[in-house]
């Protein structure tokens, strides 16, 4: 009887005892308070952050960016505009320069072909 009763006890305490994790567990409600003090803390650090002596810099720094922004974006446009004027002149100069060339080698063949029939 008393062998049993060792042998349950070493078992249970001995170094062949199973491994048990012991873990604590916090209701729920704890859980939900711990979440609901971090966002206050969030939003009071936002607030803070934004209406600080600093924001204000800040917000007029954007103000002037976003006006520097849109004549940048002004400027552009007019290169783009002028850039298309320019590709759509040089397309008409270089038509008419083939066209050109064209003529002058016609004019040269006839100059050629009369060259010859003046000198039978």
């Amino acid at each position: 009887m008393i062998r049993p009763i060792r042998r349950r006890l070493r078992n249970h305490f001995g170094l062949t005892a199973k491994q048990v994790a012991v873990r604590s567990h916090r209701p729920w409600y704890f859980q939900s308070m711990l979440a609901v003090t971090y966002l206050m803390i969030g939003f009071a650090l936002a607030y803070w952050v934004l209406h600080d002596d600093d924001g204000e810099t800040v917000r007029q720094r954007l103000r002037q960016m976003t006006t520097e922004n849109i004549e940048l974006q002004k400027k552009l446009i007019a290169s783009q505009r002028e850039l298309q004027v320019e590709l759509a002149t040089s397309n008409n100069l270089a038509k008419t320069l083939t066209a050109q060339q064209d003529e002058n080698i016609k004019l040269k063949e006839e100059l050629v072909f009369y060259k010859n029939m003046t000198k039978r």
